[in-house]
């Protein structure tokens, strides 16, 4: 484990507004504590110039460190179940396992002091009784035949009063894997019982073990009359972490570790896709043995965000002999001071943070201590969990994440991947902000920061103070609230800059109980690494229907002009003007710039080597880019590498010529309301923007946008002048 890492509560607080800080620090090893304003986050020293300003805070000295562990995989938790069960109990569930070969697991599980009870798979995959008596002897009855793999069953456990343990497992479809089998163990104790549900009591630090990998519909457990003693119904409460108990105790299960919930049960017929239409359909939750949710570690400190520190980002730099981290924030105005804000995309931070690389960190070592950077990665530190662009053990995928974790490849002072351009910085996320936010205060643009959190917590009202409204390099994710603030905002006469690529394509959605957890689902189409299964595209929370924004009515065509249309490596191009920049509609955008079409601009660039490259959008009038749209410049990229998105297509050719989709489209138009839109659409844009100090075409370029769009006087469509 990283020997000295944390988290915040939030990834933003206003001036005079609180951070809570919660560390980990291996062998309860004190650190020192700093604060700090980054200009510039890259650590490359070929960059753009790596720069950290030491903010004065009252808490800056030596910390009391603490260890605090982190634990994977899901399950579900009771207390106590009031019932008397010394005259026999039944443990009973239908499971869908995923992985029965893997070895032990837990299914249901009852622990009366040294003595338990659990229904298991067992270590050869096939179903088991287990019975362990006060003297600590354990007695087995397992079933002969194994467990399929992603195959409904219904199991079962029973210890009768005078010490009778059976076991069965029966299968929904007829498969040869039906058996029981019998033994003999202790009768249950007099005592409150404390249940597990898809593990085992724990067997060390842990709060569980032999987690359950797959998914268990509606546990139970009955007393010796047949009579239920508890039903846990996971149709009820959704988008919960409770699971809700029917029976007569109303002994409801806490779910620990974010399993993923609205998933199809034994029951689901096909004919209804939506959980909330038939929930009864929807009884399963699928629980993961890799699974972490929010830590829950002790606060370590609070930071009162002292009132004349800048709107920006910053950082808790904390370090000690054996590690050193640099936990970031940003910090908001306590009032709006500008008119322009930078939308930090928190959002797509949180979704792509943790996503382990197998390798990465033994691939970057060399270069990291050579550049002073940060070196430790998720594949390094498996405890904290996976990143959505993961698969689970079980070959799953990722759908729930949370914020409450050392996101190790979301930090400054990083970069995430080995650039293949000599002196290329490899960064991304907070990283390629910075350079946004640098370029900014080079140019002389004054401006404030929120994040992707802020706008979803406060809707279009944490966008109204500001006239320009800019996104930032990779602003991928976003949920029903915050596409309808965009909208809104350019409703009543904003404009918005999106500087980056792929942006504006997938919906993630938050937990209203866990606003720290965010949740997507991968239906239909999209460039994804997993795919939701049939009849699980909704989401567990609030219920929305997830995927592509595309497939949902809201394509970013009709918000930004422009949508992904291909990837390939991290490799920059150059764009170049087109016959669209002459129109006068767009002289504001050159003034001052020796421009005609055809004449290049963006070649080089500290992410991948120019500004159109990795993941590039283009227009699409067909999904919405509005019809008085300008192209003003293009950026093609015809490689090999580069491959268009699968939503695209039909049948196995593109419906247009290479140059028009391969690309990075410069794009503007002016809204109804007196507002514009400028976007770029490409993810290694914004490593362009500081290439000789700021002072290039692109450079100079971007910023007659940013101070155009920033003058109170309207645009007018064309057409209504």
């Amino acid at each position: 484990m990283h020997a000295l890492t944390g988290y915040t509560d939030r990834w933003s607080a206003k001036q005079g507004g609180a951070l809570r800080f919660m560390v980990s620090s291996a062998a309860n090893r004190p650190f020192t504590l700093r604060f700090v304003r980054h200009l510039c986050a890259d650590p490359n020293p070929a960059g753009p110039g790596y720069a950290e300003v030491a903010m004065a805070s009252p808490l800056d000295g030596i910390c009391d460190g603490r260890f605090q562990p982190a634990h994977l995989g899901s399950f579900g938790h009771v207390a106590a179940l009031p019932a008397d069960l010394r005259g026999g109990v039944r443990l009973a569930a239908t499971i869908w396992p995923t992985t029965p070969g893997k070895g032990r697991q837990g299914l249901v599980a009852l622990r009366i002091g040294a003595w338990q009870l659990a229904l298991t798979i067992g270590a050869d995959g096939a179903t088991q009784a287990e019975a362990t008596g006060a003297d600590g002897r354990s007695i087995h009855a397992a079933v002969r035949c194994r467990l399929h793999g992603h195959r409904w069953y219904d199991v079962a456990a029973e210890l009768t009063h005078d010490g009778r343990l059976t076991v069965s497992q029966r299968p929904h479809a007829p498969l040869a894997d039906a058996g029981t089998a019998e033994a003999l163990a202790a009768a249950p104790p007099a005592g409150a019982a404390e249940v597990f549900l898809a593990a085992l009591p724990p067997e060390g630090e842990a709060p569980a073990s032999a987690h359950y990998n797959g998914k268990i519909e509606r546990p139970s457990l009955h007393g010796p009359s047949g009579a239920p003693l508890a039903v846990w119904n996971f149709a009820i409460g959704m988008g919960t972490q409770a699971a809700t108990d029917i029976g007569p105790h109303a002994a409801h299960a806490r779910l620990v570790n974010l399993p993923t919930r609205a998933m199809t049960g034994s029951n689901w017929t096909g004919t209804v896709h939506d959980w909330k239409s038939a929930p009864e359909q929807y009884g399963a939750i699928h629980f993961h043995d890799d699974d972490q949710g929010p830590l829950g570690w002790r606060e370590s400190f609070t930071l009162t965000v002292p009132a004349d520190w800048p709107s920006g980002l910053y950082a808790a730099h904390i370090k000690n002999a054996a590690g050193e981290d640099y936990i970031p924030f940003v910090v908001r105005p306590a009032q709006p001071r500008s008119d322009v804000v930078l939308l930090v995309p928190t959002f797509s931070y949180q979704v792509y943070g943790c996503y382990v690389r197998p390798g990465r960190g033994a691939e970057i070592a060399g270069r990291a201590a050579a550049w002073g950077a940060l070196s430790q990665t998720p594949d390094m530190n498996p405890q904290f969990g996976l990143s959505c662009y993961n698969h689970h053990a079980d070959g799953s995928g990722v759908a729930l994440m949370t914020q409450a974790r050392p996101m190790l490849d979301t930090r400054p002072r990083q970069f995430a991947l080995m650039d293949p351009i000599e002196g290329g910085s490899g960064t991304a996320r907070w990283v390629a902000e910075s350079y946004i936010d640098q370029w900014l205060h080079t140019v002389g643009m004054d401006h404030d920061l929120i994040t992707d959190h802020d706008l979803h917590d406060e809707g279009v009202a944490a966008l109204a103070p500001y006239r320009v409204v800019i996104a930032g390099q990779h602003p991928e994710y976003h949920s029903e609230r915050m596409m309808q603030a965009f909208e809104d905002h350019l409703g009543i006469g904003g404009r918005l800059i999106y500087l980056g690529g792929n942006g504006f394509y997938w919906r993630a959605e938050p937990s209203a109980e866990q606003p720290e957890t965010l949740e997507v689902r991968r239906a239909e189409g999209g460039i994804r690494v997993w795919e939701s299964m049939p009849g699980e595209s909704y989401h567990q929370f609030e219920g929305g229907y997830g995927g592509l924004w595309r497939r949902i009515g809201r394509s970013s065509h009709k918000l930004v002009g422009i949508s992904f249309s291909t990837q390939g490596r991290h490799l920059g191009f150059p764009y170049h003007f087109i016959g669209g920049v002459q129109d006068p509609r767009v002289s504001w955008m050159i003034a001052g710039l020796d421009v005609t079409p055809g004449s290049r601009f963006g070649a080089e660039g500290y992410m991948g080597g120019g500004a159109a490259g990795f993941e590039l959008d283009s227009v699409n009038p067909k999904y919405g880019t509005p019809p008085h749209a300008l192209v003003v410049a293009k950026g093609i990229v015809i490689h090999p590498d580069y491959a268009w998105v699968n939503e695209d297509m039909l049948v196995h050719r593109h419906p247009l010529p290479q140059e028009d989709w391969s690309c990075a489209d410069m794009t503007f138009f002016e809204t109804h309301a007196g507002g514009a839109v400028f976007s770029v659409g490409s993810m290694t844009y914004a490593g362009s923007l500081m290439v000789n100090g700021g002072d290039t075409v692109l450079s100079r370029l971007t910023a007659n946008v940013v101070r155009r769009f920033a003058d109170p006087a309207p645009f007018v469509v064309p057409g209504r002048g």
